[in-house]
């Protein structure tokens, strides 16, 4: 199916490389979230797909043709800046249509599509008012329409909801992807917040130092991440350096794990364990033996901080099903294996 294609995108600023011979595949009308720490080479390689930087070397492609050559404005793409970039002289079908008024449209077709626009993003009737009259949430979705108007082949967003408060921003991302579900348009946002690459996304691929550490479906990325920097990043996760003993068996320190079985290799070991999937247990053969640190009631959940052969290692279970434990008391924990996963870098 077509739809964008990097093939090995490398940008080098210097002797800085800041993006490392991507390769990736984004079907027709997917939604893709490139999500990263700050410096990872997201935005960069958001704004090479643009044509507002080239890259060192690799091609782009978009329905199989090769769109390295072609400027920006002919590359059939609409783009959401993190500012936005709203024109503040400007009314709000002004500000949509403006796109359409600089390529020669008549006037009334100007209209007509922004009217057209203003329904999609819930805005009916706002046509006429400034900038200055909107608030947060409704400038990202005029940002949006505009960045609609002439029906791009792509749509690019770089960190479009970092401005908004928490609760807006959460809106935002389930207005964003019913839109394109909506509309079908090949989506890619660039964000640093894995709460929306997870709501959002059909593919979240995970970069850090200018690579991409894996691509995948969200559950899969939270559930079966590729190493380390991939567990860490994306929700909170308990990492336990183990090992295998001379008989076979799992070790963290010098306690035992079992149903966890290692690969054999040189390398080091990590165990990755989400909090949700450890559970404090009685004092009972067979689970991590450890003495409670710390309680924190959230409310809606409760975490309890364990430290274990010198790890501090993270549960988090519903009060409904907490298990009544104090600070310095012994405990004990369960890691259920099918919930483990075993990384090597």
């Amino acid at each position: 199916m077509s739809g964008l294609a990097l093939k090995n995108i490398r940008k080098e600023f210097g002797s800085f490389v800041a993006v490392d011979n991507v390769e990736l595949s984004v079907p027709q009308g997917s939604f893709v979230c490139l999500l990263g720490p700050s410096g990872c080479g997201k935005t960069t390689l958001l704004r090479m797909i643009a044509g507002l930087e080239k890259q060192t070397s690799g091609e782009i492609l978009i329905d199989g043709q090769d769109i390295t050559g072609i400027p920006t404005h002919k590359r059939e793409l609409g783009m959401v800046f993190q500012s936005l970039a709203l024109f503040p002289h400007l009314t709000v079908a002004e500000n949509i249509s403006y796109a359409l008024k600089i390529r020669g449209v008549s006037k009334a077709e100007q209209q007509a599509r922004a009217e057209e626009l203003l329904e999609l993003i819930h805005l009916p009737g706002y046509g006429d008012r400034t900038v200055s009259q909107l608030s947060g949430g409704q400038r990202q979705r005029v940002a949006i329409a505009r960045a609609l108007a002439l029906s791009p082949k792509l749509f690019l967003l770089d960190e479009p909801l970092s401005a908004l408060d928490a609760k807006l921003r959460e809106d935002m991302q389930v207005e964003l992807r019913q839109l394109q579900q909506k509309l079908g348009i090949t989506t890619i946002v660039v964000t640093h917040d894995q709460r929306e690459a997870m709501t959002m996304a059909d593919l979240v691929v995970v970069m850090g130092e200018g690579r991409i550490r894996q691509s995948a479906k969200p559950v899969e990325i939270y559930r079966k991440p590729a190493d380390t920097f991939v567990a860490d990043f994306i929700g909170a996760t308990n990492l336990l350096p183990v090992r295998k003993g001379n008989e076979g068996q799992t070790l963290f320190g010098n306690q035992k794990i079992d149903g966890v079985s290692l690969p054999e290799t040189s390398s080091s070991l990590t165990l990755s364990v989400r909090p949700e999937d450890l559970h404090v247990v009685g004092l009972e053969n067979g689970a991590l033996r450890g003495t409670v640190s710390f309680v924190r009631d959230l409310g809606a959940t409760v975490e309890t901080f364990v430290d274990v052969v010198g790890e501090t290692l993270t549960a988090v279970t519903t009060p409904r099903e907490r298990v009544e434990v104090s600070v310095g008391q012994e405990v004990c924990l369960h890691l259920p294996p099918e919930n483990c996963v075993v990384l090597t870098q």
